[in-house]
């Protein structure tokens, strides 16, 4: 049995222990007498045909009656010539344990009930495409970061929340443009699986022209995505740290092995509704890291980055408190000497709130302005607040507009259907309208009469993005 087989084998496994709710020692022990047979498929082991057959025959015969949304998962060994070797330096997750309270069908209800990412995929993805928002905070960020001064070994990014990776990429390439020889170690945190997927197809030229890229993406929490090692005594053994070494010599060649992550996608970016909020959380703290194998060098044990990019990392209607002590303390905890923290996050007072309030009126949803945050933030860092330097800077240079992509003759006494739509997309995902709010204005169709008034009116549409900076005194 191969190691692609064995990690499916695994999940398998590890998806029939969390639905009956049982823990993966007593599976190993019923099925084939082996308690530890997890935690040897973790660490590389192979099983017999014989022993597989033997498990997957277990698993029928024991099935609950609900389905299961389990997937399957297979990584390539680069030993045997193609995508990945997995470090067993530290173990894999253990999904499930044991409780006397846990039931089949209480597991099935759990693992069945829908729940979907705040950032519907296809309101973020016309959004993406009609708006040039990512080119301006990419020009922002770039701004930001011609004022680093790198020490070696690296140059150090964090980006707080990549997302499709648009601004990243623009943002290596503005960083490979003003140090084309210093090393890039460039850390990203993501939950979503397609996200990171679309991240990575913009990847394989950053290797390619600026061969000396470490790039590591994690699903960790705020507070462990930094240092890339969750600070749970349940989370650090479970973690799943997995190691992409690209072979070749052009930009083909790591798109292809590139595109081979997908099961590893799969299973270490697999997500679970959080019972306390319905929010999306980990099924497994994992991190992956990729570099040129004929261009290595060894990460720090502690990371401290010249530049950290926050750009609109959290929903905006949280509180100051939670924005701060969830993720800007977090961040500006791991500024290097003479690093960077640029924030940035929507503002409002622009066309499309104008759409919003014509039909919500009274609808308010930045109510945490920079001038909030940058108080709280002075607040929970105390007397370590003199390490920092914190201006609050004026609206000209805080507040930078981006546009919804239209020709001038668009906009005029007849707008095409398809741009009101494109305009009323924008409008409720920059100002976060819930999908259950939207039933009534659509229904009755005024929000497309809404929308054209407004465009008419501004003769476009656009938004307004407030940043400041964090900087660590060298």
């Amino acid at each position: 049995m191969n190691q692609a087989a064995a990690v499916s084998l695994l999940e398998e496994i590890e998806t029939f222990c969390r639905r009956l709710g049982i823990a993966e020692s007593t599976f190993g022990r019923q099925s084939v007498n082996d308690g530890k047979l997890c935690v040897r498929l973790r660490n590389g082991k192979d099983v017999t045909l014989e022993t597989a057959a033997k498990i997957r025959g277990f698993i029928i015969e024991h099935q609950p009656s609900a389905p299961t949304n389990g997937g399957s998962h297979a990584e390539h060994d680069t030993t045997k010539g193609t995508i990945m070797t997995v470090s067993t330096k530290r173990k894999a997750p253990s999904v499930a344990k044991s409780s006397k309270k846990s039931t089949p069908q209480a597991a099935a209800v759990s693992a069945d009930r829908p729940f979907r990412f705040y950032d519907n995929r296809q309101k973020y993805l016309a959004f993406v495409n009609t708006c040039n928002e990512k080119q301006k905070v990419a020009d922002r960020a770039a701004d930001e970061l011609r004022e680093i001064r790198p020490t070696p070994p690296a140059l150090r990014l964090f980006d707080a929340g990549m997302g499709d990776a648009t601004v990243l990429a623009r943002l290596m390439r503005s960083a490979h443009a003003s140090w084309p020889a210093v090393p890039q170690l460039v850390v990203a945190k993501e939950i979503s699986r397609e996200d990171v997927r679309l991240g990575l197809e913009k990847m394989p030229d950053r290797f390619l022209e600026h061969p000396t890229t470490v790039l590591v993406i994690t699903n960790l929490q705020y507070a462990d995505a930094p240092a890339m090692r969750p600070h749970s005594g349940t989370d650090l053994p479970r973690l799943n740290w997995q190691v992409l070494r690209l072979k070749g010599s052009s930009s083909h060649e790591y798109a292809r092995q590139i595109d081979g992550l997908q099961a590893v996608l799969d299973y270490g970016w697999a997500t679970r509704p959080s019972e306390a909020s319905g929010n999306p959380v980990y099924v497994r703290p994992s991190v992956l890291v990729i570099f040129r194998e004929d261009h290595a060098f060894l990460l720090d044990a502690v990371i401290d980055y010249d530049f950290v990019l926050a750009s609109q990392p959290w929903r905006a209607r949280m509180s100051a408190q939670f924005k701060v002590g969830k993720v800007l303390l977090p961040l500006v905890r791991h500024l290097a000497p003479g690093g960077r923290l640029l924030v940035i996050q929507s503002r409002g007072d622009d066309p499309g709130l104008d759409i919003v309030r014509a039909l919500w009126p009274g609808e308010s949803p930045f109510q945490v302005d920079r001038h909030r945050l940058l108080t709280e933030l002075r607040a929970a860092l105390g007397a370590d607040a003199a390490k920092y330097s914190m201006p609050d800077p004026p609206d000209s240079e805080a507040i930078f507009r981006y546009e919804m992509h239209t020709l001038p003759a668009e906009v005029s006494d007849r707008i095409g259907t398809s741009m009101l739509f494109a305009a009323w997309n924008a409008a409720i995902y920059v100002n976060q309208i819930e999908d259950e709010r939207l039933g009534e204005v659509v229904a009755n169709g005024k929000y497309l009469q809404t929308t054209q008034s407004v465009l008419r009116k501004h003769g476009g549409l656009w938004f307004n993005d407030e940043s400041f900076v964090v900087s660590r005194r060298s």
